[in-house]
Formats: C-alpha cells, sequence, structure tokens
C-alpha cells in the first residue's frame, strides 16, 4: 500500500513517513499541492491513500483535494490539518476528503484511521454494495440522475463527482427510501460504527448532498431531516410527507 503525504512541515512529514514505514507502508512525500499532484499521477507508483495538510505553500489544502477527485473519486483522502474550526470542516468535506483529523494529533489514532480508510476502500473495489438492486447502475429522482458506476450525480444542470463516502450515503439513502433512518443506524450502516466518525460528521456529509441533488439546499425535498432522530430520504416528495426540513 502506498501513501501520499502532502505535508510543508519536513520534520512532520519525514516522522509521518518513518512511522507509517515501521507499518510496513510505502510512502511518497509532497511539500505542495503541484508536487502532489504530479506524485498522484504517477503511472508507474499508484497512490492508495492520501493523507493532506490544508495550509500549504501557494496552492491550498482544500484546492489540491478538489484536485484529486477530478483525477480520481474514489482513492482515500484523509485531512490532517490545525485549522480546527466547523467551517473548516465544511470546506474540506466539500472539497471531497473522507476524513478529518486535527493537529496535535495520536498518531495510533492516524494508523488507525488510515487502516480503516484502506479497509473500506478495498471492499468498495471487491463488493459493491448492492443497493439499489446490481441491475440498476443508475437511479433517478427530483431533476438527480445517480450514475453509481461512475460516481457521478447530475442534477440542476450540472454533473458532480461523489467521494466513496458520499456514495455510500446516498446509496443507503436510496435504498431504505421513505424510512425514517436515525444518525445511529446510518453511522453503523455506513461507517461501520467507526469511532472516529461523530453525528456531526454524517450532517455535513448530508449537507453535502443537498447541494448536490436540492433544487434549494435550505429548504430539502428529498433529503429531509426528521427532528431528533435522522434522516428520510424521498424520491418522489408530496407537500405532506410527515418529516420537517431542519437545519441539520
Amino acid at each position: 500500500m502506498r501513501i501520499l503525504i502532502v505535508e510543508d512541515e519536513e520534520a512532520l512529514s519525514e516522522g509521518l513517513k518513518f512511522n507509517f514505514e515501521q507499518e510496513g507502508y510505502s510512502v511518497v512525500l509532497a511539500g505542495d499541492g503541484p508536487t502532489a499532484l504530479q506524485r498522484f499521477q504517477d503511472p508507474e507508483n499508484p497512490v492508495d491513500i492520501v493523507i493532506l495538510d490544508l495550509m500549504l505553500p501557494g496552492m491550498s489544502g482544500y484546492e489540491t483535494c478538489r484536485a484529486i477527485r477530478v483525477i480520481d473519486d474514489l482513492v482515500p483522502i484523509l485531512t490532517l490539518s490545525a485549522r480546527s474550526m466547523s467551517e473548516d470542516f465544511t470546506m474540506a468535506f466539500d472539497a471531497g476528503t473522507d476524513q478529518y483529523m486535527t493537529k496535535p494529533f495520536k498518531l495510533p489514532e492516524l494508523l488507525s484511521r488510515v487502516r480503516n480508510l484502506l479497509s473500506r476502500s478495498a471492499r468498495t473495489a471487491q463488493v459493491p454494495r448492492a443497493t439499489p438492486p446490481p441491475e440498476s447502475a443508475t437511479y433517478d429522482f427530483g431533476t438527480a440522475h445517480v450514475d453509481f458506476k461512475k460516481f457521478e450525480v447530475t442534477a440542476n444542470g450540472r454533473t458532480q463527482s461523489l467521494t466513496t463516502q458520499e456514495m455510500e450515503l446516498l446509496r443507503y439513502f436510496i435504498a431504505h427510501e421513505g424510512e425514517v433512518l436515525p444518525r445511529l443506524d446510518i453511522l453503523e450502516a455506513v461507517w461501520d460504527h467507526n469511532p472516529d466518525v461523530t453525528m456531526r460528521t454524517i450532517d455535513n456529509f448530508v449537507l453535502r448532498l443537498r447541494k448536490i441533488v436540492e433544487a434549494n439546499p435550505a429548504v430539502p425535498r428529498h433529503i429531509l431531516s426528521v427532528r431528533g432522530t435522522g434522516y428520510r430520504f424521498v424520491a418522489s416528495p408530496t407537500e405532506s410527507n410527515g418529516a420537517t426540513a431542519g437545519s441539520s
């Protein structure tokens, strides 16, 4: 397994490289966005996971993340940053990161997260989840057209790529159309009850999906909040759908 570490602080990047190599990983380093993209696209040395700082010289981590997502929708990206404001989390998830970890961090936790992301990525590649039914490669609702093979959603005249985690969440919603889904159930089904993922993480992913599939994300008609419980996906909304849209 090859890890691309994008970090401009040399002491930190070298320390991470040493520790990951001790765990048996192959590691390549990049100190800025353009170098990271060049090394990510090296056909002789494919990257299995990216660990990405946000505060990079020139090209920011957000821009680097978006650029990687244009190239590859599936590669796991773990953001490792000193930024800890809620808007930093939101911007990183909007850019396409799968997980967010703040500095300073504990090495065992970082190693655990990397193992988890790599394991999930391998399972997704080998056995795609059969929801909706495996014979269906696409799904349409409202103005949205979902292409499960390309990890793309076309809605409101725009085509956008989804990360692996975003697609897994959307798959889960579609497979349980009309059902009230508690956050705990979503956490268990989509994130394998990962202790590193919080309920707020689910809310951030829902906000991202709403921006993609809803005509007006502030007044969602498909991915509805159920106050005090979780969410409900409605393919063909009516005026009386039994759920109340909220801010989460």
